[in-house]
C-alpha cells in the first residue's frame, strides 16, 4: 500500500498513532500502561470489547450529525450512540438516512444505539400509545441507517410503584413487539436519578416480559448515581447486554448529590473500574463501552477532536489495566 493512501483512521487502526500516545501518556494526563504481553498500541480490536462513543459528549460543539459521525470515525472508534433529535434535524433539513448510514460504513462504525426519549411507560394510555407510534417511527429511522438497538428509559414516572411491575414489564414488552415489525430492540435504560434506578427493578422487569430481546442498558455513572452495588453486577447475563455507557465519577460529592455534569473522563474519578469490568468479563459482556459526558469543563477547555482523543485513549487504558491486572486477557 502506497504511503499517501494511508488515512489518518488507517494510522489509527493499525497502532500506529495509539503507539506514541501510548508511550507518552504522562504528558496526556493518563498514567503509563504497565509493560506486558496486552497489546493496547493496536487502538482497537485487541480488547475483547468495542469502544464506541455516545454523542452526548459532544453536544456542546453543536456539530451536525453527519460531522458527529465523521469525527468519532477520525478519532478511531468501533462504534457510535447518535442522539434521535439531531438525525430528525439532518434529515429535516434534506438529509437522508441512505447518507448518514454511507457515512457509518465509510468510517467502519457500528450503530451502536440510539438515544432517544418516549414516555412508553406512562400511567396515560393515551401518552403511551403516543410513544408506540413515535417509538416506530424512529425504529423505522433507524433500521435503514443499519441500526438494531434504541435505549428505552422510562420517562414521565416519578417513582415505581412495586406492585404494578408486572404493568411495567408489560409495557415493555408492548415496545418490545415493536422489533417484528421494524428490526429495532428497544433497551431498558436505568437512569440513577429517575424512577428506573435498581439494577434489580430493571432485572426484575426484563424478566416478567418473557421476551427473549429483553435487555439492560448500563452506566457506570447512573448505577452509582442510583446507590447500586457493583458486588453483584455479574449475576446479570453480560452477553445479553450490548452496550453500557463509560465514564468515570468522582468521590466528591457523595452519589446521591452528583449530577450528569459531574462524570469524568474513565481513569479520572472513583469507579473501581480494576474491580468491575473483570466481572462483566467473566459474565459474558462483549459489547461496546461507549463515552457517555456531559461535562462543561470538558467542553470550555478543549475542542471536539482533544475531547475524542482523551475519552478514547482514557478508555483503552482502563478497560487494558483492568484486564491485565486480572489476568483475564
Amino acid at each position: 500500500m502506497s504511503t499517501k493512501n494511508i488515512s489518518r483512521r488507517n494510522l489509527i487502526k493499525t497502532g500506529t498513532l495509539f503507539a506514541v500516545s501510548a508511550t507518552s501518556g504522562m504528558a496526556l494526563g493518563f498514567p503509563k500502561a504497565p509493560k506486558s504481553n496486552l497489546k493496547i498500541e493496536e487502538q482497537t480490536h485487541t480488547l475483547p470489547f468495542r469502544i464506541s462513543l455516545n454523542t452526548s459528549t459532544l453536544m456542546a460543539y453543536k456539530l451536525p450529525v453527519d460531522v458527529q459521525i465523521e469525527k468519532v470515525a477520525a478519532a478511531g472508534f468501533d462504534g457510535v450512540e447518535l442522539w434521535m433529535r439531531d438525525i430528525m434535524t439532518y434529515l429535516d433539513q434534506g438529509g437522508s438516512t441512505e447518507s448518514l448510514k454511507r457515512k457509518l460504513q465509510e468510517g467502519n462504525l457500528k450503530l451502536e444505539n440510539i438515544i432517544g426519549f418516549s414516555e412508553w411507560c406512562s400511567d396515560d394510555p393515551e401518552k403511551r400509545s403516543k410513544a408506540i407510534d413515535q417509538l416506530r417511527k424512529e425504529m423505522k429511522i433507524i433500521k435503514e441507517m443499519g441500526g438494531s438497538h434504541i435505549a428505552a428509559p422510562i420517562m414521565g414516572l416519578s417513582k415505581l410503584e412495586p406492585s404494578k411491575m408486572q404493568e411495567y414489564a408489560d409495557r415493555y414488552k408492548a415496545i418490545l413487539d415493536l422489533e417484528e415489525e421494524t428490526g429495532v430492540i428497544p433497551v431498558l435504560e436505568l437512569w440513577g436519578m429517575g424512577a428506573l434506578h435498581r439494577i434489580s427493578d430493571c432485572a426484575q422487569i426484563v424478566i416478567a416480559t418473557g421476551h427473549p430481546k429483553a435487555s439492560i442498558l448500563l452506566d457506570f455513572y447512573h448505577v452509582y448515581r442510583g446507590g447500586n452495588s457493583w458486588d453483584t453486577v455479574d449475576v446479570l447475563n453480560g452477553a445479553k447486554l450490548p452496550v453500557m455507557h463509560m465514564n468515570d465519577y468522582p468521590a466528591e460529592p457523595t452519589y446521591d448529590k452528583l449530577t450528569d455534569a459531574d462524570r469524568v473522563l474513565p481513569g479520572k474519578g472513583v469507579c473501581p473500574f480494576d474491580y468491575v469490568v473483570p466481572k462483566l468479563y467473566e459474565a459474558g459482556f462483549r459489547g461496546a463501552f461507549s463515552v457517555e459526558l456531559f461535562n462543561k469543563g470538558y467542553w470550555e477547555s478543549m475542542d471536539a477532536d482533544t475531547l475524542l482523543k482523551k475519552s478514547f485513549e482514557s478508555s483503552v487504558l482502563v478497560l487494558s489495566k483492568a484486564l491485565q491486572e486480572a489476568g483475564e486477557y
